[in-house]
């Protein structure tokens, strides 16, 4: 956050990384789990870059890179935060970028405590409800009088939760900020961040990584000698990051790294983001999450946004800089999309009609009410929690307590039979006869059986065509909830309870063909948005820059503005590689605005002039007076280099000249968050919550603000020295094939995909297997806090142990994709049966990347020996409901006083 468009929003697109010099992969196994854009990876190789992966275990991905450099599941903050005090220390960052581009100058309050002061914490932490008042993290303004913050904290004394921010993060006051061009004030963000970096060393790396020296060393001079004016590298990264309790901060740690050195909003470089399904980027764009609107404007909250401007104010001040500030156009035309007519002036355009969020309400969230039984009925689209989310078990026995449950897929899967021939049946934790729930299968089409988009990694919206129709009674999504909403408009139509006024005021005129279906291209047209009075009324709008605030414009998603420009569908464009540049721009359409690269501004000096003509993207041209270059500007293209800020204009027109990071609120990329991440303004180590070792940086063992669920189906292993910890003393990681597809419903019930992976199994080194007992193509018996699976046993020397804190620490790796069923044409246990729940602060995400395990050699019990197995180990390990869930691990209170006497 801070350099991306959004937490979901990948910068570059992936045919931009056959330009970089290097490209390093962390967090994904590139190879198998995106073989469409590692084709891009290969051609970069083809050029003469270097490759690095780094990974847990040798891939495919690795076996096409120059070098595979195996690390610790959980400890990416450690490597990555010092490869950034390997660039400060040694003088290797991009000066001329960082000091124009970045924050790196901006000077924070004095009140600010780092996590070097308080031993793994920062300033503002309440142990109270284990989250943080951001007030102390905040910037100077220019006079030195007041602090920089979101508006109304210090006043109310409250402060945002993460789901109160949308894309464009915390909004600033204002944009009239102090700042020390000498990089010298020790409150400035460059030297903050070099003191807290400091610790992290190659030294710190091997203890804690059990990566070497020499690795850690060739990944660096790898990194430095291919980033600056004539060279850029790229980092590619999926769920191996995201799916830790602080996954969002080590994409951030990327991403400081990247502006350090140059790297973002430049061809060859930037963060890409692999998404690792068919739209998954338009499901955060167009969103399916709790806390976001289109085009990731927040959902409003109850008793803080009584009213649109409240709700406009909270998400970007107009004296803040960047498009954020015009966010009351972007809403309105939303509403006037959803409620046409309805949508007024004098009723604040039926904002009132939206509804609030009262806390998080993430998928997690909503399972432990469904145990609560405060949840009637669940819709399942394209989702199979009974094989394919954390704690499957809890999973499980949640979904039987609902009354009625709707599964929308093609096949017979396993949250939708979990009820005749789960493991809870087998074990007698469920009976079916005893099980109230109502089961709903809806057979779905699949992608060749509908039309519509669908919205790649690099932001890339591609049409699809129908091929075929659906067979029998299988719908698409857009057809089943166009009928849905039908058919719930006709129910109401006769209400005068205001409560059923919005679903009444809703368009949902959509035509529909012969056989029901909607038209998908209406439905485009909406979302990009129309002119609804004056002079070009009923034409579509070409940018979101055209939207207003004063209802004369509509929209859907004002980040998709333009892809319906002239009244033609952009999104299906084919337009031949060989007819065009590499930059493809008649190839579909990105957002926003058909940009392919994100912040591209910056791929100019401060004087509008390519960096190199080696890496020339976007320039100013004297002549025209405007930017010009291979993609469309992602800046004002009248505003010249040099240009100073205007502070009191607010919004685009107070950027200055260097200000790139447009959607930033003071325009440039952050090294510092001043507020908007939870857990702390710079990405900090922290143990996972089950780890064998203890924190080798801090005494805060674990993330403090990371969200628990301490329920005793969600028991968690002791971790460290904590008594018991032996008792799970290896670590098991989880990772997807490209045989199968997530939990298995689109693959094991196909006879020629089940034949390639026919069978759950686990990858061991030989040394484990020695350790343990395990025989090759044996059998072995994964035991965690939560359950016990059997799998297969491959040795390998894929998976190396490594030596960690002075301890030889072995790492399990397991796929997902199998689930007990009886319809799937094979089955197997369920890796995600063996996963707790725990959150990521920011973005509410699972872990499922580094979790501690016992192995046992053989097949595992069934029935209620196997619930007699898992908790025998429990009782040996001195498990309870608040073990690995105590937040403090060191004095937060008395560290705080102490460094205040200090001071």
């Amino acid at each position: 956050m801070g350099t991306s468009f959004g937490r979901g929003g990948a910068t570059q697109p992936q045919q931009d990384l056959a330009n970089a010099d290097c490209i390093v992969i962390q967090g994904s196994n590139m190879a198998e789990c995106h073989p469409v854009g590692f084709q891009w990876v290969t051609e970069a190789k083809k050029r003469g870059a270097r490759i690095i992966h780094v990974d847990p275990r040798f891939t495919r991905t690795s076996a096409v890179a120059d070098k595979h450099i195996a690390l610790r599941a959980g400890s990416d903050i450690v490597l990555l935060g010092a490869l950034v005090n390997y660039v400060l220390s040694n003088d290797l960052y991009f000066k001329e970028y960082v000091r124009h581009y970045t924050n790196a100058a901006t000077i924070v309050s004095e009140d600010y405590r780092d996590a070097e002061d308080l031993d793994g914490l920062f300033s503002g932490y309440n142990p109270e409800d284990a989250s943080y008042d951001p007030t102390s993290w905040s910037y100077h303004s220019r006079s030195g009088q007041e602090k920089v913050e979101e508006p109304g904290t210090e006043a109310e004394g409250e402060y945002a939760e993460p789901e109160e921010y949308g894309a464009g993060g915390p909004s600033l006051k204002h944009a009239d900020l102090a700042h020390d061009d000498t990089l010298e004030d020790p409150n400035c963000v460059f030297q903050l961040l070099k003191r807290h970096y400091a610790r992290y060393t190659p030294e710190m790396v091997e203890e804690a990584c059990g990566i070497s020296a020499e690795d850690f060393a060739y990944l660096a001079e790898s990194m430095t000698q291919n980033s600056g004016r004539d060279r850029t590298t790229a980092f590619c990264y999926a769920v191996g990051w995201t799916q830790h309790a602080q996954g969002a901060q080590f994409i951030r740690t990327a991403a400081i790294l990247q502006l350090l050195l140059g790297n973002m909003g430049r061809p060859g470089g930037g963060i890409i983001a692999l998404r690792g399904h068919a739209t998954i980027q338009g499901c955060t764009d167009i969103p399916t999450l709790f806390n976001l609107l289109p085009g990731y404007l927040p959902m409003p909250e109850a008793g803080e946004h009584n009213t649109l401007q409240d709700y406009t104010g909270a998400i970007g001040s107009r004296l803040q800089k960047g498009f954020w500030a015009n966010a009351d156009a972007y809403t309105v035309s939303l509403l006037k999309a959803w409620f046409g007519d309805a949508a007024q002036e004098d009723n604040d355009y039926a904002f009132g009609y939206l509804p609030r969020l009262t806390g998080a309400h993430g998928t997690y969230q909503t399972l432990e009410r469904m145990l609560r039984d405060e949840v009637d009925g669940y819709f399942l689209v394209g989702q199979n929690p009974a094989v394919g989310s954390a704690n499957g078990k809890m999973q499980r026995l949640a979904m039987s307590h609902l009354k009625w449950l709707v599964v929308r897929d093609f096949s017979l899967i396993e949250s939708a039979t979990w009820w005749k021939d789960g493991p809870e049946i087998e074990s007698g934790e469920l009976r079916t006869e005893d099980i109230e729930t109502e089961v709903f299968f809806m057979p779905a089409a699949n992608h060749t059986e509908k039309a519509g988009s669908f919205t790649q990694t690099q932001r890339l919206v591609q049409w699809r065509h129908q091929a075929v129709n659906p067979p029998d009674d299988a719908q698409s999504e857009l057809e089943f909830f166009h009928e849905l909403g039908k058919r719930i408009r006709a129910r109401l139509a006769d209400s005068d309870d205001p409560r059923d006024r919005p679903l009444q005021a809703l368009t949902w005129d959509y035509p529909t063909d012969e056989h029901g279906e909607p038209d998908a291209e209406a439905v485009l047209k909406e979302i990009n948005g129309s002119y609804v009075s004056g002079p070009d009324q009923g034409k579509p709008l070409s940018a979101f820059t055209q939207m207003r605030a004063d209802g004369s414009t509509a929209g859907g998603c004002w980040i998709y503005t333009g892809i319906f420009a002239d009244g033609v569908n952009q999104a299906a464009r084919r337009k031949p590689g060989q007819e065009q540049d590499e930059t493809a721009a008649e190839w579909a359409w990105a957002w926003p605005a058909n940009r392919r690269i994100l912040y591209n501004r910056a791929s100019a000096d401060p004087e509008g002039k390519p960096w190199s003509d080696r890496k020339k993207y976007i320039w100013w041209d004297e002549k025209e007076e405007r930017w010009i270059g291979k993609d469309v500007p992602d800046f004002p293209v009248k505003l010249a280099p040099g240009t100073k800020s205007d502070p009191e204009a607010g919004g685009p027109e107070a950027l200055a000249g260097d200000d790139p990071f447009i959607m930033q609120a003071d325009g440039k990329g952050w090294l510092f968050a001043p507020s908007g991440m939870v857990d702390g303004p710079m990405p900090t180590h922290y143990e996972p919550p089950e780890s064998p070792i203890d924190n080798p940086l801090y005494g805060q063992q674990s993330n403090p603000a990371r969200i628990v669920f301490p329920r005793e189906d969600n028991f968690l292993a002791p971790s460290s020295n904590q008594p018991g910890s032996d008792v799970y003393p290896y670590i098991f990681t989880t990772y997807r094939l490209t045989e199968h597809h997530t939990a298995g419903g689109m693959s094991r019930f196909l006879p020629y995909l089940s034949e390639l992976q026919p069978e759950m199994f686990c990858e061991v080194s030989p040394e484990f297997a020695e350790l343990v007992g395990l025989e090759n193509y044996g059998w072995a018996t994964i035991i965690s806090p939560r359950s016990a699976i059997e799998a297969k046993v491959l040795v390998t020397d894929r998976v190396r142990p490594l030596t960690v804190g002075g301890r030889r620490i072995h790492q399990v790796g397991l796929p997902y994709h199998w689930g007990t069923g009886t319809d799937a044409v094979v089955e197997g246990d369920a890796a995600n049966d063996l996963l707790g729940i725990t959150l990521d602060p920011n973005v509410q995400i699972q872990g499922s990347k580094a979790a501690q395990c016992a192995v046992e050699p053989g097949r595992r019990p069934h029935g209620k020996q196997l619930l007699e197995l898992v908790e025998q180990y429990r009782r040996r390990a001195g498990i309870t409901v608040e073990t690995g869930n105590r937040r403090l691990t060191v004095p937060y209170g008395e560290s705080e006083a102490n460094t205040e006497e200090e001071g």
